[in-house]
């Protein structure tokens, strides 16, 4: 019995060892396939159930894909289908004509929406810069939506970020380089819209010493994107790696679209390498110089200066930090703008190692690439050749990356019950053998007696 009961151990500690080492999300996060397969599936229900009978979809906290649903019989679909469903009073429908009514009434600078799935309302925050008046006025048109509507005042002000990789200095301020991109036969750097128009030259210090590039294409308000051209179309050396900091880059292998939940990074030339998720896609805000549309909404922090800087996840270009409120002592909400958008409507592809594109990457979720390789960041990763690196992975070990992939709190008590297996294995063994001995001797005696 204690030998079956040694065996049952170092089978069930060989269970619990491999799948922490399988990389199984931590509660709070979900890693790229998981991610993936969750907006495949999500996406998938969503499309099926349509507009009227589902109102968005996002990762738990516990890295399961939730839809939200108007009745039961949509609900049940969606536990056949192994997501949670969760029944709400408004439709997709009903908040996107929400949404609609307000882009529809006056403009008031310092506004933002967007629609949150798990309170299952559209969101309108107003900075410190709305006046008593205005906020009336908004409040009234919220009344007048209804209930799906939710009014919240925020500290702060919402601001483009200027003033991610790595810092880029023009006449009119500073900002953070985004990706690196190809038309496959010029390189340039993908950043945000508003850190200068067309024809803006950059420079690798403050003193605008070392000229490095000039902005070629660009667009915002309305979207927040553009193309700084390097100067001469020099070649680029690990252009696929982002500086994260202290010498440090990742890898990016592709481009995709993010989930809410999903955990996501940030890396800017102010604040450096920082974490947070995404809260709300396809959100609106109304900064002082004009009005963007169909952001990614999440609770990473930025400051002035990070502003084009790139945020990424497992690997993939998500999109460039356009503005928010708040800081990184206090907190705040930053939006980004979707990098598959930018580089669609730019027409072109984020560059490898040797300049090449990559490709876009328009699938859903963190699509099927492969994990991030972690590399030292060269000068020109995410940035003008020569200017030094900035926060996050590198090569050779890394705890933090470890951690994403071991799943500590399942390794070590399954490293416990094989080590507790094998003891009492060999222990009984060893009992074993001294019962042999000792009845072997009892019938030697007899025989000669």
């Amino acid at each position: 019995m204690a030998r079956l009961a040694a065996v049952g151990g170092l089978l069930c500690g060989g269970f619990m060892v491999s799948n922490a080492v399988a990389g199984e999300p931590a509660a709070g996060g979900a890693g790229t396939d998981d991610t993936s397969r969750a907006a495949e599936l999500t996406g998938g229900l969503v499309s099926r159930l349509g507009a009227t009978r589902t109102a968005g979809s996002w990762i738990g906290a516990d890295g399961r894909p939730v839809v939200a649903v108007t009745d039961e019989e949509a609900a049940a679909a969606v536990r056949e289908e192994g997501a949670r469903a969760k029944v709400v009073r408004y439709s997709l429908r009903e908040l996107r004509e929400a949404t609609r009514t307000l882009r529809e009434s006056p403009r008031v600078t310092g506004t933002a929406w967007s629609v949150d799935y798990s309170s299952n309302k559209v969101v309108v925050r107003a900075d410190r810069t709305v006046s008593a008046e205005e906020w009336s006025r908004l409040s009234r048109i919220a009344g007048e939506i209804g209930g799906s509507v939710e009014m919240r005042r925020t500290e702060g002000a919402f601001t483009t970020r200027l003033n991610g990789a790595e810092a880029m200095f023009a006449a009119n301020g500073r900002c953070s380089a985004g990706f690196n991109v190809t038309n496959g036969e010029d390189n340039y750097i993908l950043t945000a819209g508003h850190c200068g128009p067309v024809g803006t030259p950059w420079f690798k210090d403050a003193g605008d010493a070392e000229p490095f590039g000039t902005t070629v294409a660009g667009r915002f308000p309305g979207n927040d994107f553009s193309l700084i051209e390097y100067q001469d179309g020099q070649a680029l050396q690990n252009a696929d790696v982002v500086s994260v900091g202290d010498g440090k880059g990742v890898r990016i292998t592709g481009a995709g679209e993010p989930v809410v939940g999903q955990q996501v990074f940030r890396s800017g030339s102010s604040t450096g390498f920082r974490t947070g998720q995404v809260t709300a896609l396809n959100a609106t805000v109304n900064y002082p110089e004009g009005t963007v549309t169909g952001l990614i909404e999440t609770t990473v922090c930025a400051e002035p200066g990070d502003s084009g800087g790139p945020l990424f996840s497992e690997g993939l270009a998500l999109g460039v930090t356009s503005g928010g409120n708040g800081d990184c002592a206090t907190g705040g909400v930053t939006y980004f703008q979707p990098a598959t958008t930018a580089l669609q409507a730019l027409g072109v592809s984020l560059a490898t190692g040797s300049g090449a594109g990559s490709g876009s990457g328009t699938g859903n979720g963190a699509s099927s690439q492969a994990q991030p390789e972690p590399a030292p960041a060269p000068p020109s990763a995410a940035a003008a050749p020569g200017i030094p690196a900035s926060p996050g992975t590198s090569g050779g070990f890394d705890r933090q990356r470890v951690g994403e992939l071991v799943n500590f709190r399942t390794l070590t008590p399954g490293l416990g019950v094989i080590g507790g297996s094998l003891v009492l294995l060999v222990a009984t063994h060893w009992i074993r053998e001294r019962q042999d001995r000792r009845q072997y001797r009892e019938y030697y005696s007899a025989g000669w007696s």
